[in-house]
């Protein structure tokens, strides 16, 4: 079987979130089925730097309005189709935003442009490569499945993944002429929203199966609270509405092989992890004491709650811990943990902006890290804490309460705890939450079988991997 992912982003080539991890590991672990994936990105110009030897797979004349050609690499055992259009993706700043961190005024286009070149690639636009499914990532791939419904010719089928409802690619009526669809799309069940262009809206109405990165969310994204508008017509899916939660690369995160860190260790090793501890009190300028090191190594939004533990900085110190932040995002929560180190130099540490090798020296080095979010479709970060041995402290919400135990007298008794885990999302349920946590890691033993049964949970692929395997098996059983 062959597969078709359509991703804006894919690591190791280009990464700002989960997305990105994602679009990289899924297709190594869907090969151990049999199952053949080639991803379509963008020829951003950090992706453009790390291609190395490529061949021209198929040049388009005019795709929306610019030449594109698609060029086929190989880069980190992945293989890549790359969509070279330099008046698309050519330019300063990230995948979605300027040098400025303003969105650059012609995304509709540019995702559109990717989308459109996926349909035609699912469609056998690349001699020699024809795929059963074309599987899109987020809004930015969404109209491949809407280009693909639209076209009345013979298609493969077609998953939708929303890694995260909050964004949908939604713009003005005026783009619409200029996406090269029918106007019979200009409706309800096609890309109309409200009067707008529904990116993401269009590919759930069009889409074979819609898919999402852990069964809470599925569960939360049908309610008026957490569809952001699309709870109807997601109910309508049905069981074409899938919960799968994420996996991580654990070839990239392992604590016993990782580069990045001061000392590699296992579960059986724990002791080790000491060393990585004073490696990052010494990074980070911390006072060395004998009390917990707390962590955040996120986007810090709203979304993530990262204001509540701004809110308690205060409160932490004079509970005896440390903290240590990682991250960028809205500048009134940087700002507040900046004014937080300022007020606690040697007590709490402070990076503004995404390292992603700091971020594995982080989770080898402190003892718990703070997910406190408010919604959290599936979330990465608590992950690579279990597999560190970094006590995930994480809100009720989504993938984090799918891929956590908490701490209770039963999971404690049963030696099955890896976490702890709080609600509401509020300052006060994350105090209390951070004073459970400490009460555990003041008993040693306890603490040290929550880092054992955390170290052990299987947070690879393996198993998302056979569900998406049997899903992509069970959709090609259909009639066409």
């Amino acid at each position: 079987m062959r597969a078709l992912a359509v991703a804006s982003e894919v690591f190791p080539l280009i990464k700002t979130g989960g997305l990105a991890d994602v679009a990289g590991a899924l297709p190594g672990a869907l090969a151990e089925h049999g199952i053949e994936v080639a991803t379509l990105v963008p020829g951003y110009p950090a992706v453009m730097r790390q291609l190395g030897e490529t061949r021209l797979a198929h040049r388009f004349d005019d795709l929306l309005g610019a030449p594109a050609d698609v060029l086929a690499a190989r880069v980190g055992g992945l293989d890549l189709f790359v969509l070279d259009v330099p008046e698309l993706y050519d330019r300063l700043g990230g995948p979605y935003t300027d040098a400025g961190g303003l969105d650059h005024p012609d995304n509709w286009r540019r995702f559109a442009a990717l989308a459109k070149a996926g349909a035609a690639i699912g469609q056998g636009a690349i001699a020699g490569f024809q795929p059963d499914i074309v599987h899109s990532h987020d809004w930015q791939a969404a109209l491949a499945p809407v280009y693909l419904a639209a076209s009345n010719r013979p298609r493969p089928k077609t998953i939708l993944t929303i890694h995260n409802l909050a964004f949908q690619g939604n713009y003005p009526y005026n783009i619409f002429p200029q996406l090269g669809l029918p106007p019979t799309n200009w409706s309800i069940e096609g890309v109309e929203y409200y009067g707008n262009v529904g990116f993401l809206k269009g590919g759930l109405h069009a889409c074979d199966i819609a898919t999402t990165v852990s069964p809470t969310y599925a569960d939360e994204i049908v309610t008026p609270e957490g569809g952001m508008g699309l709870d109807g017509l997601l109910q309508g899916r049905g069981e074409r509405l899938v919960g799968i939660v994420n996996g991580i690369d654990t070839a990239v995160w392992d604590p016993q092989t990782d580069a990045a860190i001061a000392k590699p260790y296992a579960a059986r090793s724990l002791r080790e992890r000491a060393h990585n501890k004073r490696a990052l009190e010494g990074e980070f300028g911390l006072r060395r004491e004998d009390g917990p090191i707390f962590a955040v190594v996120s986007r810090l939004t709203w979304q993530k709650g990262l204001d509540l533990v701004a809110d308690i900085c205060d409160d932490l110190v004079a509970r005896g811990v440390r903290l240590v932040v990682v991250g960028s995002g809205e500048a009134m929560i940087e700002g507040a943990f900046l004014a937080a180190h300022a007020r606690h130099p040697d007590l709490i540490g402070v990076r503004i902006g995404y390292d992603e090798t700091l971020s594995h020296r982080v989770q080898a080095g402190a003892d718990a890290i703070l997910i406190p979010s408010r919604f959290e479709p599936c979330g990465l970060t608590q992950l690579y804490g279990l597999r560190y041995g970094c006590i995930p402290v994480v809100a009720k919400v989504g993938g984090l309460a799918d891929t956590v135990i908490d701490a209770n007298y039963a999971a404690v008794s049963a030696d099955a705890a890896t976490g702890v885990i709080f609600s509401p999302p509020s300052a006060g349920a994350l105090l209390k939450a951070v004073d459970r946590t400490l009460r555990l890691y003041q008993d040693q033993k306890t603490w040290r079988k929550m880092q054992n049964a955390a170290m052990k949970a299987d947070v690879s692929w393996r198993k998302s991997a056979k569900l998406y395997a049997d899903l992509y098996r069970d959709l090609l059983r259909e009639q066409p």
